[in-house]
């Protein structure tokens, strides 16, 4: 006998059919409804080629049987059979939670879709749990999080970025009429190129039309796969990249796929302020998840691998006086580590370089009133190093191939429980010893050589070191609740929400050039939130495109502010203006972090940037000319978002102040005149009684 199951929040509902067959169906995905008498459709075979799975919208494929489209599972028996056959077996439902099992009832295979709700949002998170009843190993060969399928038969816009080291969040959407188009990681990492993450629409722009988007919760090789059939079907699988990658699921094991979260909204900025706001309160670390993050200042650009007591204590001298909050200390200070070709592995302070230990900065920079941070690269390792040496076997390699190096580095083999144990006790023991507060953890380079002997099935790796690093943060917030943790892999390496379940912000690019960021930031904060992406004012680029300090600012201020410039070459000027610039983003820092963010105006359409961050009280809008502007176009109105029209604001333009309603300055707009190059205006925008 069928019968629907409904998943509804506030404004959506999700509903799935199981038809007299035992097939598990999508029925619906959109806006709120109530009816619960949705019809589960007939299928049947068309004719000798197509048959009536090519008609059924499943909820979640697996291999096997006369099913020919991409699927969500797929499997190898112990005799070798490789057909899976996955049936309605029950359903359990309460007020925040459905899981439907399925089985393959032949082999005793189990796999449980969990669908998750949330009081406070219309985002689900859904993911999958497989269970091996039987008394023989079940190869699983391919395990996606979910399957989504889109309502309309007319094509979508898929959306995703095309991105590179230093130019990562890239956006491109393209039309998906016929096939698949895929975007994924063979890395390691979430990488630099595509994001795991789909955005689908058929026209809209951000403020109308229905948008369909999920993120999935992982930070290791990923794919997601868009396939539009020869019915107009468009559907969606995101999940651990089957590339290289197989489970054995051993007798009564089961294995739980990463989360997916998915969602339904009207227009682009409301689907990235649904996602913020939701990642803030169920997916980030619980300790710093309402707070601000702190500013922060990284000494990097302005020393480099020469890093001394009596240096840093400089550095941190006027990053305190700018009004810095964090002060961080980055690569070199550990083993024998004067380039980037030796002493990664030996994290032990470089008594050369600090003879009386790393306490005497420590306290000088809480001295300070600054609390202190440490750079760490904890899964790699390189050959002149004392851990390589004592532990060449310690890497991902193969006894017959010679080691890749990328940045004269080599992969530590994390599935090995001592390796991960080590990588453990060495950021533990500088914890214990010292009052560290923040760690970056960085990670340089993908994989190669993926050979893990220690393991009876290698292509497991991909998924177990994911969950080592996970597994390792995890223990030292435990261990240490005051912790910050950064996830950064050569940049935007690993910034998505799977690291952002374990580390509370991310690095998103090692390009901070001003101008580029703004292109960078704006691909983060499709789906990410802003409160995690750090974002530094730096001296990049000063010959190749100079731009003033306050457009620095301006753009690194809708982040998480952070200095990483050479502070030593700062004039008074300079210095002023910063102290300026770091007291008002502290003012304004709850809205930026917490607030809304709407998008007004991009580069590539409009010629120039405009954004406005909001919450109940306040707006900030930030303005931002590129390189040229033409002087018969320099007269811009813009409508601003997200404020009460009843009520009225208070706000300064070049100089001159103005009230308005918020009716009036969302329907009429906000008139500025824009006539140089690289300028940045931010203004506030206050609400008054």
């Amino acid at each position: 006998m069928s019968k629907n199951y409904f998943i509804n929040t506030e404004n959506t509902t999700y509903a799935i059919g199981v038809d007299d067959k035992g097939i598990v169906r999508h029925l619906y995905w959109g806006s709120r409804i109530d009816d619960e008498s949705l019809e589960i459709p007939d299928i049947w075979d068309t004719n000798s080629n197509h048959s009536d799975m090519d008609n059924a919208v499943t909820e979640y494929t697996a291999f096997g049987g006369k099913m020919y489209r991409n699927c969500a599972v797929k499997c190898r028996y112990f005799d070798n059979c490789r057909d899976c056959i996955l049936k309605f077996k029950s359903a359990a439902q309460n007020e925040n939670e459905l899981v439907i099992t399925l089985e393959d009832s032949v082999y005793s295979f189990l796999v449980e879709l969990h669908y998750v709700t949330y009081p406070d949002s219309d985002i689900i998170t859904r993911f999958a749990r497989l269970k091996n009843k039987s008394d023989n190993d079940i190869l699983i060969e391919k395990m996606m999080s979910a399957e989504i399928s889109l309502p309309s038969e007319l094509p979508y816009e898929i959306m995703n970025t095309n991105g590179s080291w230093g130019g990562e969040f890239q956006l491109e959407s393209e039309t998906l009429k016929a096939g698949s188009v895929v975007f994924e990681s063979r890395k390691g990492t979430t990488g630099h190129t595509n994001q795991p993450t789909f955005i689908a629409h058929q026209g809209a722009n951000e403020d109308f039309g229905t948008v369909y988007f999920a993120a999935l919760g992982y930070s290791g090789s990923f794919k997601v796969e868009a396939q539009r059939d020869f019915k107009g079907i468009t559907r969606v699988t995101l999940g651990v990249n089957d590339f290289d990658f197989s489970y054995t699921l051993k007798a009564g094991q089961e294995l739980e796929t990463p989360c997916v979260y998915i969602g339904v909204s009207n227009g682009f900025a409301q689907m990235s302020n649904d996602m913020s706001r939701f990642a803030i309160n169920h997916i980030l670390p619980r300790a710093y998840a309402q707070k601000p993050l702190p500013v922060l200042y990284n000494s990097w650009e302005a020393t480099a691998f020469d890093v001394n007591t009596k240096g840093q204590l400089e550095l941190a001298k006027k990053a305190a006086e700018l009004g810095c909050e964090l002060f961080v200390m980055d690569d070199g200070w550990f083993g024998k580590r004067n380039n980037d070709c030796a002493g990664l592995g030996d994290w032990f302070v470089n008594e050369e370089k600090f003879p009386n230990g790393l306490d005497e900065l420590i306290n000088g920079v809480n001295a300070l009133k600054m609390d202190f941070g440490l750079w760490f690269e904890p899964e790699m390792v390189q050959r002149d190093s004392d851990l390589f040496r004592a532990h060449p076997d310690w890497v991902y390699h193969y006894p017959t191939r010679e080691n890749n190096e990328l940045r004269n580095q080599l992969v530590l083999n994390l599935t090995k429980p001592e390796v991960e144990q080590y990588v453990f006790d060495c950021m533990d023991k500088m914890l214990e010893k010292h009052n560290i507060r923040y760690i970056k953890w960085d990670m340089n380079r993908p994989f190669s050589e993926v050979g893990a002997e220690n393991l009876e099935n290698a292509q497991e790796l991909w998924l177990r070191h994911t969950k080592a690093v996970y597994a390792v943060a995890d223990r030292l917030k435990e261990k240490y609740p005051y912790l910050q943790l950064e996830a950064c892999a050569s940049g935007g390496g690993r910034a998505d929400l799977g690291a952002l379940g374990h580390f509370d912000m991310v690095w998103t690019s090692d390009n901070t050039d001003p101008l580029d960021r703004l292109v960078i930031q704006q691909g983060f904060s499709m789906l990410y939130p802003i409160k995690c992406m750090r974002a530094w004012v730096t001296d990049w680029n000063d010959n190749r495109r100079p731009v003033s300090l306050d457009f620095r600012f301006a753009s690194s201020m809708q982040g998480s502010l952070s200095i990483g410039a050479n502070l030593n070459e700062y004039s008074e000027q300079d210095i002023e203006k910063a102290k300026k610039y770091i007291a008002l983003y502290k003012e304004i820092r709850p809205i930026i972090q917490f607030g809304k963010l709407y998008r007004l105006r991009n580069e590539s359409a409009h010629g120039y940037w405009a954004n406005e961050y909001v919450d109940d009280n306040e707006a900030v809008l930030f303005v931002m000319t590129t390189a040229y502007t033409l002087d018969n176009r320099h007269h811009k109105v813009l409508n601003l978002r997200g404020l009460d029209e009843k009520a009225k604001y208070s706000y300064t333009v070049d100089g001159r102040e103005f009230v308005h309603s918020g009716a009036y300055l969302m329907n009429g707009g906000l008139s500025l005149e824009l006539y140089n190059p690289f300028d940045a205006k931010i203004i506030r925008i206050k609400k008054v009684d």
